[in-house]
């Protein structure tokens, strides 16, 4: 899995128009599950991304984490994260999964969020949407279950 991890005062997801999901302070996820990706990873991203710590203690360094401010986290599916543009200019997504498998997983990571104590709310997956978000700080993470980065 790779994830895009952005700290947010505010995040939301509109498809057609309608505005799907919205959360304060917190983090907007973007996600995208790997062919070869499994409940193994599910666990280990939703870990990393409720305990990673990126937001202010009292001095003002980044010592805190989604569970230790109560944050949100906006989770969108994004299997373009798998694109990769090695050769040509035209992005090749191989190594993503297939429909059926990101949408479980994707799934997966959100429950697993919430079970660990962090509120989280999702996009549509596979529709058209439009992303809007404060980045605060701005702080952007990429995480990769794989520990490609």
């Amino acid at each position: 899995m790779r994830a895009v991890f952005q700290r947010v005062t505010r995040s939301s997801v509109s498809v057609d128009g309608r505005e799907v999901a919205s959360v304060g302070k917190g983090a907007m996820v973007l996600l995208a599950v790997g062919k070869e990706d499994t409940e193994k990873d599910v666990h280990y991203m939703a870990e990393k991304i409720a305990g990673l710590r990126v937001f202010p203690d009292s001095e003002g360094k980044m010592n805190l984490s989604l569970l230790d401010i109560k944050g949100e986290v906006l989770l969108i599916s994004q299997f373009t994260l798998y694109g990769d543009v090695k050769k040509g200019k035209r992005p090749g997504f191989d190594g993503a999964a297939p429909p059926e498998l990101g949408e479980r997983l994707y799934l997966m990571t959100a429950e697993a969020l919430n079970n660990l104590g962090v509120t989280t709310k999702t996009g549509v997956f596979g529709a058209h949407m439009a992303v809007e978000l404060v980045n605060d700080g701005p702080v952007t993470i990429l995480i990769s279950s794989k520990k490609e980065f």
